[in-house]
């Protein structure tokens, strides 16, 4: 794509896509330019028209149909320019078949001319080398270009060539448009200008060009003012966007560590809170990246227009640049018209509230509290005012509280903010606190912000109410409050977590980029798993590689994949690699060897591939049934899930816990998960409200049974039981997530998950009761 404010070259019209039809990805056949000036194929947009109407498919803007039909569309003589010059460049082919001389066959000859080694620039004629020696030599042709054929094909010659291009009148063929006709906007020819446009005023074409070039060129500035105001406007989304999800980590990480002194006293109210703080990310996530979108899309459709206009001014001809004139100045107006900048939306950043008191198990220990992110604009960081009635000691522990991560100690006499990010444990209860260094008590200062600022633990605050380390048994009231939550975290029927009494939790563990340094493209991951002691197998697509990472981030090599290959999805097996590749399963050794391969169906775009626990046999979904290959490429066993052949196993794992060799599928065909045994008879199936409507993605399997499942749309990773029932969420956007694709368990401990962007991120599960 062009940047903004630059002059497009005629070697990047010529080598990019501006050439091909977005609708038949061919090369553009009898260009037609819609009145938002993006250009098709005359007979893919004759496929597209219906009720008088088309839309186009690039901004989808409704585009009504001229009464004549599709023909009636402006012809776009700029592309047809450049197509003759890649047709020129292109026609014939030296080392298959010498082009033969143009002149030749006019001279009399019999047969076809003398074989080709010159191009005269001007005639557009392929010549041999006497009529190149003659082209010189006579009075009409002496001072036309003639260049080296060869040179010419590997387009030497394109600047020369495009300059002595002349667009052709479609009423007169041979003559050359050559005036403007001022009251009909009409290109003339010779022979146009003497009837019907005799006493019309006329312009040459290079007059008229200079003349209306100026005020294309102020409209087409005011779209590049419209552009750079639509990208500070989505620089300022992304912005308070990052700032909510920094906070909300904050948060987060806050309320694991205040919660983790007394967890079992307090898990089903974290749960509760943690899910309160997940919806708010996601609906302020939501609201972000629907405003995000408009603003791209908006941004996108001027940038195409204003391209299309600056390419027509730099590289057109005066015919072209005027033939095209009213549609470009009609599409900028346009443009400048629209309505860029939608208002900012307030953005309301989580604040947790929890309260010191442990003894009362009906006291709600922990909740959350929003306040509207300030704008950059204002004359003040920190929290606003909030009426006449709050004082300034109130507004300024407001702004502390906002400053220092949002965690607030409720107590009878206020609320002490923390100033410093972590949560005292338990076992520093009993230690005295210096009285610079604790929070006073409200005997001592009834409301006062704690010096250090931790986020205490209620054993710890229970301890600071008594002098000298001693008890009370005081019990406090919560004031906990929640605002502006519009969506509920995934549903969780009830806790079942096969005897170990509490549901695993991520650990960060580190992050990094997958994209090295001899890739051609930004890496798209499209599978994951465990290969050796500590490291992973990357398949990525889009570079047609499978790499290796230590699950520190360090690179550690590709495996080879034959020539053309692009891996789908991979599985580790013993000293071999198994992978899917368009409609072929392949087993390689780890330096590269094919072992074998085997054709797969062609009705499904992808097929899942997983290493059975043995090691020595490998699974593919193909078509709503599994197959299981050994070692030696022999089909050891075939079965239909459930025996219904109508699903659609977009990811498979098996279950390692499991000597019947049960696993798990992403149905996509049922939007459901589906958890089967050896035999592929259906012993679970979740497809409730906590998928959130979305399609099920990759998934994952722990030592302990768990499975965590990627939903991509929700930014989401899910965890359920053994047997397939819903208990809740295990990732969310606060941990990072952004559009996950792929995960993979290594060691049964680590969850490795890859972002759309080719990251990849890897969490420690730790289970609570270890």
């Amino acid at each position: 794509m062009v940047s903004q404010g630059s002059s497009p070259s005629l070697l990047e019209a010529l080598s990019s896509d501006f050439l091909a039809c977005k609708i038949c990805l061919e090369q553009l056949r009898a260009p037609k330019t819609l009145p938002c000036l993006h250009t098709y194929c005359q007979d893919c947009l004759a496929q597209l028209a219906e009720g008088g109407h088309l839309r186009c498919p690039e901004c989808r803007e409704t585009v009504p149909v001229p009464p004549a039909g599709v023909a009636a569309f402006k012809t776009n003589f700029f592309v047809n320019g450049l197509l003759d010059l890649v047709r020129a460049r292109a026609g014939g082919d030296l080392r298959a078949g010498k082009p033969a001389c143009a002149l030749c066959p006019l001279m009399g000859g019999a047969g076809t001319g003398g074989p080709a080694t010159a191009r005269c620039l001007d005639c557009a004629d392929d010549l041999c080398q006497a009529c190149a020696d003659g082209h010189r030599c006579t009075r009409q042709t002496h001072t036309h270009r003639v260049v080296d054929l060869v040179g010419y094909r590997a387009g030497w010659y394109d600047e020369e060539a495009r300059e002595r291009q002349a667009a052709q009148c479609p009423q007169h063929p041979g003559e050359a448009l050559r005036f403007l006709c001022q009251p009909c906007s009409q290109l003339l020819c010779r022979e146009c200008r003497l009837d019907p446009h005799l006493d019309h005023p006329c312009l040459p074409l290079a007059e008229a060009v200079r003349a209306r070039r100026p005020g294309l060129e102020e409209l087409l500035a005011g779209v590049d003012s419209n552009l750079a105001e639509l990208e500070a406007a989505r620089m300022t989304e992304k912005e308070a966007l990052a700032r909510l999800r920094e906070q909300a980590a904050r948060v987060g990480m806050q309320v694991e560590e205040v919660a983790e002194g007394v967890l079992r006293a307090l898990l089903a109210q974290k749960q509760e809170v943690l899910g309160q703080l997940r919806a708010h990310v996601e609906a302020a996530e939501e609201a972000a990246r629907e405003r995000l979108e408009e603003l791209e899309g908006r941004e996108q459709v001027a940038r195409a227009a204003a391209a299309f206009a600056r390419r027509v001014l730099s590289l057109g001809r005066e015919a072209e640049i005027l033939s095209l004139e009213g549609a470009i100045a009609q599409r900028l107006r346009q443009l400048q018209g629209c309505p860029w900048m939608p208002g900012p939306a307030p953005c309301l950043l989580p604040q947790l509230e929890f309260h010191p008191g442990l003894l009362d198990k009906n006291c709600r220990l922990l909740g959350l509290s929003f306040e509207e992110q300030p704008q950059k604009d204002g004359g003040q960081e920190g929290a606003g005012s909030q009426g006449g009635d709050e004082t300034s000691s109130q507004r300024e522990d407001g702004a502390k509280s906002e400053r220092h991560g949002g965690i607030q100690p409720q107590s009878r006499a206020g609320a002490c903010t923390p100033k410093e990010n972590r949560a005292q444990t338990p076992q520093e209860d009993g230690a005295q606190t210096p009285k610079e260094d604790r929070a006073k008590t409200p005997q001592e200062d009834g409301a006062q912000t704690p010096k250090e600022g931790r986020a205490q633990t209620p054993l710890e605050d229970e301890g600071a109410q008594t002098p000298r380390g001693g008890r009370s048994n005081k019990k406090r009231k919560f004031k906990g409050r929640l605002k502006s939550v519009s969506r509920e975290p995934s549903p969780v029927p009830g806790l079942n977590l096969e005897g170990s009494g509490l549901l695993p939790r991520p650990i960060f563990s580190c992050s990094f980029p997958t994209r090295m340094p001899g890739d051609k493209r930004s890496p798209r991951i499209t599978g994951l798993c465990p290969f050796g002691p500590r490291e992973i197998l990357v398949a990525d697509e889009q570079n047609r590689a499978l790499k290796r990472f230590s699950l520190n981030g360090d690179y550690k090599g590709a495996v080879p994949v034959p020539e053309g290959c692009s891996p789908c999805s991979v599985a580790a097996l013993q000293g071999a690699v198994a992978f899917s590749a368009g409609a072929r399963l392949y087993l390689i050794s780890p330096d590269g060897e094919v072992q074998w391969r085997r054709a797969l169906s062609l009705s499904q775009a992808s097929h899942a591939v997983a290493a059975m626990p043995s090691g020595d046999r490998v699974a593919v979904s193909v078509s709503g049934h599994v197959e299981v290959y050994n070692m030696e490429g022999s089909l050891a066993t075939r079965f239909i899930p459930g025996g219904k052949a109508n699903r659609g196993l977009r990811a498979l794992v098996f279950l390692t816990t499991s000597p019947q060799g049960n696993f798990v599928g992403s149905d996509w065909q049922q939007n459901s998960v589906v958890v089967c045994d050896g035999l592929g008879q259906v012993i679970g199936e979740y497809r409730g409200p906590g998928l959130h409507g979305c399609q099920p993605g990759s998934v994952s399997v722990d030592k302990k049974g768990y499975i965590f499942l990627t939903l991509r749309e929700v930014n989401k990773v899910v965890i359920l039981d053994p047997k397939g029932s819903l208990l809740g969420d295990f990732l969310t956007a606060y941990h990072g997530l952004e559009k996950p694709r792929v995960t993979t368990m290594v060691d049964g401990r680590h969850l490795v998950v890859s972002l759309s962007n080719g990251t990849i991120h890897v969490f420690r599960v730790r289970s609570l009761d270890s």
